[in-house]
């Protein structure tokens, strides 16, 4: 017989604020995160050029620190290659690529319910 999973109390938060999982799932919902996972998914290897090319609104410090930060994480590899001028190419480690993996299933749900929000949207707005 199932066995019934301890209530929590009414002041408890649905998801806890120093949760490891729920400050990881903070950095990767990132808007530059999520742009960086989907270019080099769909691209590959990138230098830090295409890479600004591919995300046009993107500034430059905010692109490198989204680099420095996925690299921290695991997320992509960074490449070094000694020739003049020097050569950087990016490319999603293993981690990257299960993580692109579910933003494209996170977009494949989103495209196929963004009818059934706009939705609820609208009757919400008008009950208001």
């Amino acid at each position: 017989m199932p066995t019934t999973p301890p209530r929590r109390s009414v002041t408890e938060p649905a998801l806890f604020r120093d949760c490891p999982a729920v400050a990881l799932l903070n950095s990767v919902s990132n808007r530059w995160v999520t742009q960086v996972i989907g270019a080099l998914g769909m691209r590959g290897t990138l230098r830090y050029g295409e890479l600004s090319r591919e995300i046009p609104d993107v500034s430059q410090k905010m692109l490198t620190q989204t680099l420095r930060g996925l690299e921290r994480d695991g997320m992509l590899t960074r490449t070094v290659t000694p020739t003049v001028p020097v050569r950087v190419d990016y490319a999603l480690s293993t981690l990257g690529l299960e993580l692109y993996e579910l933003l494209l299933q996170v977009k494949k749900w989103a495209e196929a319910n963004v009818d059934r929000v706009d939705r609820a949207r609208d009757a919400y707005d008008s009950a208001q």
